[in-house]
């Protein structure tokens, strides 16, 4: 098996609200989209994202109500205080201030108008010889 791309799939409320917020702030494309779908990418290493709308017959109907819960979508960056400060800046929903982990991982998270978690990462030289 060879992997070609990835592909992240999220069941939301509200397709138009995420795709908006992934667009706005973090960079993401419209790749394609109908009622209740949207597919979205980067030029980058980052993930694809496609919204599909809760309820959707697309789904196996065992699927179809479930929501993007207890997933955490991240990504590793730099300049993870820029990105922070910009996001705030931009008014997004900060669930997490930036912190650092004794193991020297540097994260926040934010969480998109559907209660989609996207946590930013930054790796850091660890603070505590036995995390080193």
């Amino acid at each position: 098996m060879q992997i070609t791309a990835s592909t992240v799939s999220l069941t939301v409320d509200d397709v138009a609200a995420s795709k908006r917020f992934f667009t706005t702030h973090l960079g993401y494309v419209e790749q394609a989209a109908a009622e209740g779908f949207a597919s979205l990418s980067r030029d980058d290493a980052a993930v694809d994202v496609v919204l599909l709308a809760r309820g959707t017959e697309v789904l196996p109907a065992d699927q179809r109500d479930r929501r993007a819960g207890g997933l955490i979508l991240a990504f590793t960056t730099t300049g993870i205080e820029h990105e922070e400060k910009r996001l705030r800046a931009e008014g997004v929903d900060i669930t997490m201030p930036l912190r650092e982990e004794p193991w020297g991982e540097r994260l926040f998270q934010v969480a998109d108008p559907n209660g989609v978690i996207v946590q930013f990462v930054e790796w850091a030289a660890p603070s505590e010889p036995e995390h080193a």
